[in-house]
């Protein structure tokens, strides 16, 4: 998928969200779980590009206070509705990924799972800007994109380098490391190659 406008990204989204898309797996990224289980996963949490809740609902259930912030409604109607469902505490939220500080709250600790890799290089720059206004000084972003390594006509969403992560988390962030992973969707349970990466605000 090439990189879209925010509007007509949002607009996407929310009608994927009428049906399962291939990314709403009905549970945690398996790299997220495995992020938590290391204790990179601190304080207050935000998932950003939440979906239906699968990752901000596992962070509640460790004990995170946890918040999910999405564009698409229907999503979060069913986010909320799991929510419910598993009594998990979570404070799902529509919103702007790149005007996190119209949420007026800092965190911890910004999760993402498969949203840095839909925008075009203008709003990747605004999306590290609104991140750094979303986390606590020393707050960690931690982010699974789908990798370059996929094959060239592999037909999904944009493909990201290592060194596009490193060059977007240039001055006023330290990259902790940016390491092979793999996404799974409802096509391919193993998951496509996938960068999952860390990065601490300075």
């Amino acid at each position: 998928m090439r990189p879209i406008g925010k509007r007509a990204l949002a607009s996407f989204f929310n009608e994927a969200y009428r049906g399962s898309p291939p990314w709403d797996i009905g549970r945690p990224q398996a790299e997220f779980v495995r992020v938590a289980s290391g204790g990179e996963i601190r304080g207050r949490v935000l998932d950003v590009g939440c979906g239906t809740g699968e990752n901000a609902i596992f962070f509640a259930g460790l004990g995170r206070e946890a918040w999910g912030l999405d564009a698409a409604p229907i999503a979060l109607e069913k986010a909320r509705r799991k929510a419910v469902e598993r009594g998990a505490r979570v404070k799902f939220v529509l919103g702007d990924a790149l005007r996190l500080d119209e949420l007026g709250q800092r965190f911890d600790t910004i999760t993402d799972c498969g949203l840095f890799h839909v925008f075009s290089d203008e709003d990747r720059r605004a999306y590290v800007k609104s991140l750094k206004a979303g986390l606590e000084r020393s707050g960690t972003y931690v982010m699974l994109c789908f990798s370059d390594e996929e094959p060239a006509d592999w037909g999904g969403p944009r493909r990201v380098k290592a060194e596009e992560i490193r060059e977007a988390f240039g001055r006023g962030w330290k990259v902790d490391y940016v390491k092979e992973a793999r996404f799974s969707t409802t096509f391919d349970d193993a998951g496509g190659r996938a960068w999952l990466s860390s990065v601490t605000s300075i």
